[in-house]
């Protein structure tokens, strides 16, 4: 008897072709070369494990019982609030719904903002991951630009002009990932007269809001907490906050006018109640994780502290002539390191991983439009960072 293929979605009919650096990796694994990952942010693997005994907290016999509730625990909820109340920012435990990871959260907010066809404005450069993300709801993306000169900030007007009849949601990455840039307060007030007068949600995302590399500005919007002037949804959760990736906790905190947060939050409930994703165990572990958090961040903080100076000494030591430079951050695990464009961007990866045995991401990898910059993660040792860095640094010096 024959066999007949099943029709499968288009939603997951991705070009599963390895990219060129997926490709140098195995290449190097099936030689048995050893390469230094700089593209490394999983901190679990990189020194950074948290205390033991927090993780000793999944095991609380009171996770033997299970009482489901939608938007999760309401202890946790709290704590999740009391959270941003201990930076300042006003929270309500009743507008906050926990999911696995923030990439569920994306997830669910398309579900309860978008039709099939309908569009969410993203930020360029940005996460990789956004495309797949939408593509799995349905959902178009369309790029508005940050601007490379000055310092990414938001072109607000680009924006507007991205926003079309079927535009549902402005997303904002916030500090911006790969960038490290905050949003400008003017900009997220502009942004947020176009998202009311327009009747579009905000989607922010502040995973990497505590990891700053300096002072943040007043001019800087800090975070999107308590932000009124339209639907506003600030995700958030463990896996960077407090390092435990593993435990897939995140969260959705909802701001705006009351009329339009209760109407999502009536939807949301349905969705999540639809899943019920997030496991007990981590959802009474969370509070005490959380009042911890900052404890376990001090290690992350200095880490990135070190290892920006590292690569400023890098290129320093290259002298005044290196055509080398760091692009100016204000937070997150990332760097971004302009490079000569005297050879393509693969063929610097090529050269790194042969001849230097380093592997860096791309800039294009995080839709960078245009070539000669790479990304490399800052939560290696330093020990380990600081003179693989200079190989880098010197191996794109030589042009």
């Amino acid at each position: 008897m024959s066999f007949r293929m099943p029709p499968m979605s288009a939603r997951t009919s991705w070009d599963r072709r390895p990219s060129r650096l997926a490709e140098l990796l195995a290449e190097a694994r099936a030689t048995g070369r050893v390469l230094l990952d700089l593209t490394e942010s999983n901190p679990t693997r990189c020194g950074l494990l948290a205390d033991a005994s927090l993780l000793s907290r999944l095991g609380d016999p009171a996770g033997a019982l299970y009482e489901p509730s939608p938007f999760g625990r309401v202890r946790t909820r709290e704590a999740v609030a009391k959270y941003y109340r201990d930076r300042g920012l006003p929270a309500d435990p009743e507008r906050i719904v926990l999911t696995t990871s923030t990439s569920e959260a994306y997830g669910w907010l398309f579900k309860l903002l978008s039709d099939d066809g309908d569009q969410v404005l993203v930020p360029q450069p940005s996460y990789p991951l956004f495309p797949m993300l939408a593509q799995l709801e349905g959902v178009e993306l369309a790029a508005y630009p940050l601007l490379r000169d000055e310092g990414w900030r938001v072109d607000v007007a680009a924006l507007a002009r991205a926003i079309g009849p079927r535009s549902r949601a402005i997303l904002m990455v916030n500090p911006n990932n790969p960038t490290g840039s905050f949003v400008h307060r003017d900009d997220a007030q502009e942004i947020g007269a176009i998202a009311r007068e327009r009747g579009l949600a905000l989607i922010v995302d502040e995973v990497f809001a505590d990891f700053l590399h300096q002072p943040l500005g007043p001019d800087r919007q800090s975070s999107f907490a308590g932000f009124d002037q339209a639907l506003c949804f600030v995700l958030s959760g463990l896996s960077k906050l407090a390092l435990l990736p593993q435990l897939k906790l995140g969260w959705i905190a909802c701001f705006g006018p009351e009329p339009a947060v209760e109407e999502a939050l009536g939807r949301l409930d349905l969705v999540a109640d639809s899943y019920l994703s997030v496991s007990t165990a981590v959802q009474l572990a969370a509070p005490a994780i959380l009042e911890q958090a900052q404890a376990l961040r001090a290690p992350v903080m200095a880490r990135l502290e070190r290892n920006l100076a590292a690569i400023d000494r890098a290129i320093s030591a290259q002298g005044s002539t290196c055509p080398v430079r760091r692009l100016p951050s204000e937070a997150g695990w990332y760097a971004m390191i302009e490079v000569p464009r005297t050879r393509p961007d693969e063929q610097w990866l090529e050269r790194l991983v042969h001849a230097e045995g380093l592997v860096v991401h791309p800039g294009y990898f995080f839709d960078l439009q245009a070539a000669g910059t790479m990304v490399v993660s800052l939560l290696h040792e330093p020990e380990l960072f600081g003179p693989a860095i200079a190989r880098a640094v010197a191996c794109w010096s030589s042009g």
